[in-house]
Order: structure tokens, then C-alpha cells, then sequence
């Protein structure tokens, strides 16, 4: 296996230009979610992976609050949206386009990227939505010379909101040049008797602990969880010194 270098591969550009003054904002990804925050002692946060990729990214986020129908029917014109106030971008953002209850946002923006890497662009992580749902792409930023729509398909018909400030895409980087090249190989966890050893550990340390809880001891049933993966701690008691280098604290685009 390779070893772990603590180096940082060298961050790829990506440079943002606005297609007309004012286009809407671009801010970092944001961790937090409301179900999330609604959870009992906001337990789904425990799930690192989530929060995680919650801020994995950056979102397009909207100027202006909106209100979106569709009638069942397969044309374009069966679905309308009604702005609430007035913006003078709306129609430059939200827009039925391909029928089919398709709800289409144009972000407003070029992306370029570095050579090799491109641009996913899809729903925010993790932020279901009742009669609606965000399709996903992979948007090739390193030639393209043109823009691209988020779509968001219908689940039913009826109508949906979408908030100002809410994200209605979501941009991640991603070296798509090299997925051609990875392949997938089925082993043994024989061939790696650290990790064999490691995983060993932990499954018979959550085992215990869940038992433990099970059994109602007041130390467990304090603790709640096995926190070494938010304490970046192998099972073993070890510290990782990369450890949650993925918990993200990205970047504002800037001028």
C-alpha cells in the first residue's frame, strides 16, 4: 500500500466568471442542516461522512424566493413559476425548458477548471426536498467555452418553494481524466494484517460498547456513541495526524 506522505496535492484552478452583474452568489458549502439540527440531541451530526460532504463544495445560491408548479403534463408549459417580490434576474435564472416536469436554473455563471478536472454539479448534499428532486451532471470545466443548467425533476405533481439563500446547485471540483484509469480490485483483507488487525479492533470495540449500552450501563448510556472518529483516534487509541483533513473550510470566491 502507499504510504501516507502528509503532502497535500497541489489544489487545481477554478475560476468563476459572471455571466451579467449581480449573478447569483457563490458561497462555501455549509455543514449544517435543519433535519439534521431537528434530529434528538442533533444525533445525525455524529455520522461524520455526512457533514462532511455537506460542505464538500460550494453553492449557487438563490437571490430571491420562488414558488414552482407542475400539472403532471409532459410540455414545457406545464410548468410555471411565480415569483414572490420582484427581481429583475428571475427570469434569467429560473426557466421551464424541457418539459417533462423538468425545472430548469441557469447559474449564471462560466466555470473554468485546471486541465483533467471538471466540474460535478448537482443538489445540495443531503437536503432532501418533498416533491421535487435535483438531477446531477458532470460538466467538463476544463474546455468548455459555455454555461450549463441545473435541472431539478418534479417527483409528483404539485407545487414546491424554494427559498432566497437557498442552494439550488451545488459545484464540486473533480479530476474526471483519471477515473478511466482506476480499477477496481476485489482482495483479502489477508494481504493487509494492519488493516486486518485495525478493523479487527473495531469491530469488537463498537460490539462491546453497543452491548454495553444495551445493558444499560450509566457510563455507556452517558456517552451515547464511540466518538474515535470524531477525535480522528484509530481503534487502537492511535492518533491519525491527517485525520479529517476532509472537513472542510473553503474558500469565498474572490476578484
Amino acid at each position: 500500500m502507499p504510504e501516507e506522505t502528509g503532502t497535500i496535492p497541489q489544489a487545481p484552478e477554478l475560476l468563476c466568471y459572471p455571466e451579467y452583474e449581480g449573478a447569483p452568489e457563490i458561497i462555501p458549502g455549509r455543514a449544517a442542516r435543519e433535519w439534521m439540527d431537528a434530529t434528538h440531541q442533533r444525533f445525525a451530526y455524529r455520522c461524520t461522512p455526512l457533514a462532511i460532504a455537506n460542505a464538500t463544495g460550494w453553492e449557487i445560491t438563490l437571490p430571491f424566493t420562488f414558488s414552482a408548479t407542475w400539472n403532471g403534463g409532459p410540455l414545457v408549459s406545464d410548468v410555471w413559476s411565480f415569483l414572490e417580490g420582484w427581481d429583475r434576474r428571475y427570469k434569467q435564472v429560473v426557466a421551464s425548458v424541457f418539459g417533462h416536469g423538468v425545472l430548469t436554473f441557469h447559474p449564471g455563471w462560466l466555470f473554468r477548471t485546471s486541465p483533467g478536472w471538471a466540474l460535478v454539479a448537482r443538489g445540495p448534499p443531503n437536503t432532501p426536498k418533498d416533491g421535487i428532486a435535483p438531477l446531477e451532471g458532470l460538466v467538463e470545466t476544463d474546455w468548455l467555452p459555455f454555461t450549463f443548467t441545473m435541472n431539478w425533476r418534479f417527483t409528483r405533481p404539485g407545487t414546491v418553494r424554494f427559498e432566497k439563500g437557498e442552494c439550488f446547485c451545488f459545484i464540486s471540483p473533480v479530476p474526471h481524466e483519471t477515473f478511466d484509469a482506476i480499477r477496481p480490485r476485489i482482495a483479502s483483507l489477508d494481504e493487509d494484517p494492519n488493516l486486518k488487525a485495525a478493523y479487527a479492533e473495531w469491530r469488537s470495540s463498537r460490539s462491546a460498547f453497543q452491548a454495553r449500552v444495551a445493558a444499560g450501563e450509566p457510563e455507556a448510556v452517558g456517552a451515547g456513541w464511540q466518538r474515535d472518529y470524531i477525535l480522528g483516534r484509530d481503534p487502537a487509541g492511535g492518533a491519525r495526524p491527517n485525520f479529517h483533513r476532509s472537513k472542510r473550510a473553503l474558500a469565498k470566491p474572490v476578484r
